[in-house]
């Protein structure tokens, strides 16, 4: 039970949220709205990916 405290909340339909995600990257130069849109749609096509596997294997 202690685990399920424990872990991390994410929203629906994410692997990693952007907030986890940009920590990871240098400083953005240019437009962080476009390289966040871009990282939640490459994501979400992840999750996708992950969950047809789940339900059709």
């Amino acid at each position: 039970m202690e685990e399920a405290q424990n872990k991390p909340k994410r929203p629906p339909n994410v692997c990693i949220p952007w907030d986890e995600k940009h920590k990871e990257f240098p400083k953005i130069q240019g437009d962080t709205e476009i390289v966040k849109r871009t990282w939640e749609e490459i994501d979400a096509l992840g999750y996708t990916f992950i969950w047809h596997c789940l339900v059709s294997f």
